[in-house]
């Protein structure tokens, strides 16, 4: 598997900052850390930092892992197609041109924790202090293992429910290997079993407090009540995500009011106050992708890569005390995502970038309630959200549908990458309309030749990058590419 490729950091970076506002698809290499460096606790904590890293990087979730699942569906595009999202947005590619950094990002973090996960057991420990250290480093390598290869199974595998996980996902990586490592793809039903293994045993042993940058007991949770809906164990997710926010709130974490709302994105988070933001990516101004993060691509007065279209503002419109309404900022009559939101004395190539927040357990418990025929849960953890939304609102009362569910979710999440994946895992169409709107008039028509699709379409996979094609003789290509 080719995953040992390195990186020239100086040429990449000059190279990306010379791109301007159109799109130059560069495909850099990743870079993986080596095992004979970890013989103390410390240095299995500094190889873990290279994880970190990894995800920082513009090409991994500082930006494309996430917009990607954006302008993939409905409530977001590409303003043109020669932004950087265009290809996705109108599943512009092909076997021998589809981007190949969502695999080798991907397989970067797993190598490295793996190279971790390799090390760490036999590693000695000075102190009970170390002994906790070194614990919590086993915690977080898993949890950050199981990340990666969930969302190679979102990419590259057909959701779960569509033939109960027997379509070919991704490549279960569990040792440090070589560079001659050639593994064929497991099932999608087989990623899955790994990945709530990793969880599982990860959420054992990691710690409850707050980290900044570094995910914890609360975060792995919900990421767990995450993989446990799109597999369709509702029951599950339900109980997972209720001891995710039960346990997040006893530690000081609390969903955003109403008035925090439209600026608490910009909150410098910390342990006393940390928010509802249980796991980031935290950029600084001396260590972030710059133009190429996310807080850049959306800004209205930076790259505008992206927008929202006239279909979903229309509906977040139609409440117009809304509070989330104000996290679309319009400028010459068309919408940005205004989530990504500089901290303090930073910039907004800055930007911290949210991976999971309180909100989405609240919602992964609703739905997965909802699914249960459990109304009185469904409403428990949906109406929070809808009241901080606009507290003149709840749904006290109601019989939820999946659709109001959903329906919130979409509202609560957009930006935040989960459209596409929301829809295709629930075997729901994605429906680009073109609806006018005039405070946004000037939104583009959707260019894409694909409007309408389900989890039938084999473009919402992504086609197996052509150099692992090439070189694994064991690798399968995904149908029709």
């Amino acid at each position: 598997m080719k995953m040992n490729k390195y990186i020239l950091i100086i040429a990449a970076t000059a190279a990306m900052a010379s791109c301007g506002n159109d799109w130059l698809d560069l495909e850099p290499s990743t870079r993986v850390e080596s095992a004979t460096s970890i013989n103390l606790v410390s240095e299995a904590k500094y190889a873990l930092n290279s994880v970190y890293n990894t995800m920082q990087d513009a090409y991994a979730y500082s930006g494309r892992l996430v917009y990607y699942g954006d302008v993939t569906g409905d409530d977001m595009m590409a303003v043109s197609s020669t932004k950087r999202t265009g290809n996705y947005y109108r599943f512009g590619f092909s076997r021998d041109n589809a981007p190949s950094t969502h695999w080798s990002y991907l397989y970067n973090m797993i190598a490295n924790c793996n190279i971790v996960l390799n090390k760490i057991d036999n590693l000695p420990a000075q102190n009970d202090d170390e002994k906790v250290q070194g614990q919590q480093v086993k915690g977080e390598a898993l949890t950050l293992r199981a990340m990666a290869l969930f969302d190679l199974c979102r990419f590259y595998g057909y959701p779960y429910l569509k033939d109960g996980g027997k379509s070919l996902g991704a490549s279960i990586v569990t040792q440090a290997g070589s560079i001659d490592s050639k593994p064929a793809r497991n099932t999608v039903a087989e990623c899955y079993t790994q990945i709530i293994s990793d969880l599982t045993a990860g959420i054992s042993l990691i710690g409850e407090d707050f980290q900044k940058g570094h995910i914890n007991k609360w975060g792995a949770l919900t990421l767990l009540s995450r993989v446990y809906l799109y597999k369709g164990d509702n029951a599950n997710a339900l109980k997972t995500a209720q001891e995710a926010i039960a346990g997040a709130e006893k530690n000081k974490y609390a969903l955003w009011t109403n008035d925090e709302y439209p600026t608490a994105w910009a909150n410098d988070a910390s342990a006393s106050k940390p928010g509802e933001v249980l796991f980031e990516i935290v950029n600084l101004t001396t260590d972030s992708p710059g133009k190429e993060s996310l807080g850049y691509l959306h800004s209205s007065s930076g790259y505008k890569d992206l927008c929202v279209t006239g279909s979903f503002y229309s509906l977040l419109s139609s409440d117009s005390k809304d509070v989330r309404l104000k996290l679309v900022k319009i400028a010459s009559k068309i919408g940005y995502c205004n989530k990504y939101q500089p901290q303090e004395g930073e910039a907004v190539t800055d930007a911290n970038i949210p991976l999971i927040r309180l909100s989405e357990a609240y919602l992964n418990a609703a739905e997965a309630a909802q699914k249960l025929g459990d109304n009185d849960n469904a409403v428990k953890y949906l109406d929070p959200i809808v009241k901080r939304a606009n507290p003149s609102m709840t749904v006290q009362g109601e019989t939820l549908t999946l659709d109001r569910v959903l329906t919130e979710r979409r509202k609560e999440l957009f930006g935040e990458g989960h459209r596409m994946f929301d829809l295709m895992r629930n075997g729901l169409k994605v429906e680009r309309k073109d609806v006018s709107v005039s405070a946004i008039s000037k939104t583009p028509k959707h260019f894409s030749q694909y409007l309408d699709f389900d989890w039938t379409f084999h473009m919402i996979v992504l086609p197996i990058p052509k150099y692992e094609m090439d070189t694994n003789p064991q690798m399968v290509q995904n149908p029709q590419y």
